[in-house]
């Protein structure tokens, strides 16, 4: 059967805003404008007013934003980096890739780190901790994470790639650390027309430092500073990409009214455990990046939600990082990410899904068990 609701409609979302984006692409062709433009750099400006912070630096990827930061940072061999294992398994590639060792810490029942846990895995080897802000929902306690950084002397980086817009007490993901990494990929908050990312920061000295490594250790002309990489966004994307920061707060809207509905509706399973609804005055300001919730009989839902068009999906297939073994991490035990992973399904999520949608994807889980 073909799919009725998709995870992700890349087609639809394009068709609303051909136009627009079309016109973008060819201005900006027409003028040569592909490395290192204005574009980017009207872009990053823009981006980090957005998010709240004094720099902003545009890099190839989420995975660039996180390795160029902590390499920039002087992470290295020997080195220890607390981070979680629910996450993409770029969180933890870029430290391995650097020589040093990541250290996972269990999740909270809002999936993200748990904060309380951390301090015990700190010793004398450990340099920074990685909080990951997930599905729009910014690591909890980041006040209580930030003292025990502050207190041992460890750099904070954040992976925000999936938290754009997301806020705790009024402070923006990625504004905590040192610097915080963003993801452009075509299905986030922020998509572009491929792979992109970011990197925030407030401090003036690391952001030029990030601007040499990711253009080959270049500083003013041809001068090369130090050792670098080709981890440059694209000035196409940048284009794009400032055009649709100026849409992003309506999308995030209406990611926060689907989540309403999925809330409202599902409350009533027992069998089901969601995420926290949307605060309007709370401490969290959710941007619903994904509407991941933890559901008994996980695997029979999928398939019933399958046969009747609906794609949902499994976070990184339903295995985290240290559950990978062919990554030689399965010596850690973190029972409360592991019976996550064994439960956890993410629902279609993005702003041109109709409400139409939303109930024939509530509906056929309200079936499923009722049936059984």
């Amino acid at each position: 059967m073909d799919k009725k609701v998709k995870y992700f409609d890349y087609p639809v979302q394009f068709k609303v805003h051909e136009k627009e984006y079309m016109e973008i692409i060819r201005e900006t062709l027409s003028r040569g404008a592909y490395i290192l433009c204005e574009d980017l750099k009207r872009f990053e400006e823009n981006l980090a007013k957005f998010v709240g912070t004094k720099y902003a630096i545009g890099v190839g990827n989420c995975t660039d934003a996180l390795l160029l930061s902590l390499y920039a940072a002087g992470i290295g061999p020997g080195d220890e980096v607390i981070t979680v294992s629910h996450t993409f398994v770029a969180t933890v590639e870029v430290i391995k890739f650097l020589g040093a060792k990541p250290v996972f810490v269990d999740i909270t029942d809002d999936h993200n780190m748990h904060v309380e846990l951390v301090e015990p895995l700190i010793n004398s080897k450990t340099k920074a901790i990685v909080p990951v802000h997930l599905n729009g929902h910014i690591c909890k306690d980041m006040d209580k994470l930030m003292a025990i950084a502050k207190k041992h002397k460890l750099i904070i980086i954040e992976d925000a790639a999936q938290s754009l817009g997301a806020t705790y007490k009024g402070k923006g993901a990625g504004t905590f650390g040192l610097s915080g990494c963003f993801s452009f990929y075509p299905a986030k908050l922020l998509g572009a027309f491929g792979d992109a990312g970011a990197i925030v920061t407030d401090d003036a000295e690391f952001a030029e430092k990030l601007r040499m490594i990711r253009n080959h250790g270049r500083g003013k002309g041809t001068d090369i500073g130090l050792w670098g990489l080709n981890c440059r966004m694209d000035n196409v994307h940048a284009a794009v990409l400032d055009l649709k920061l100026k849409k992003l707060p309506d999308w995030i809207k209406r990611r926060r009214e689907i989540a309403n509905m999925y809330n409202s509706r599902l409350s009533s399973l027992k069998e089901l455990r969601l995420p926290p609804p949307p605060e309007e005055n709370g401490d969290y300001y959710d941007v619903f990046q994904n509407y991941e919730l933890e559901a008994e009989r996980r695997d029979a839902l999928v398939k019933h939600l399958n046969e009747n068009g609906i794609e949902a999906m499994l976070s990184w297939g339903g295995k985290g990082v240290h559950q990978f073994n062919a990554l030689g991490l399965n010596n850690f035990k973190l029972p409360r990410t592991e019976e996550f992973f064994s439960k956890a399904i993410m629902l279609p999520m993005y702003p041109e899904l109709k409400d139409e949608q939303i109930r024939y994807i509530v509906q056929a889980i309200k079936d499923f068990y009722a049936k059984r």
